[in-house]
């Protein structure tokens, strides 16, 4: 999933090499940060939180095969 995550959101970017897509396992799911360079942020989130919409939607859909809960966050560096 991690992976999944960090492959779309560097190719969205003009700096592929400033992701990190972080995961942490809690009590309810797992957490995916996604921290991309401040530069970059704005065409992750998208015209009206599309895109990365689109990418939580894509996540969940695979974690709920695997019955898992996902939760994708976006913080800038």
């Amino acid at each position: 999933m991690r992976e999944l995550v960090e492959v779309l959101v560097k190719m969205l970017v003009d700096d592929p090499s400033a992701v990190s897509v972080r995961k942490t396992e809690r009590n309810e799911g797992v957490l995916l940060e996604i921290k991309v360079a401040k530069e970059d942020v704005g065409k992750v989130i998208g015209r009206q939180g599309r895109v990365i919409k689109a990418i939580r939607t894509v996540v969940r859909s695979c974690a709920q095969r695997e019955g898992k809960r996902v939760n994708v966050e976006l913080t800038e560096d």
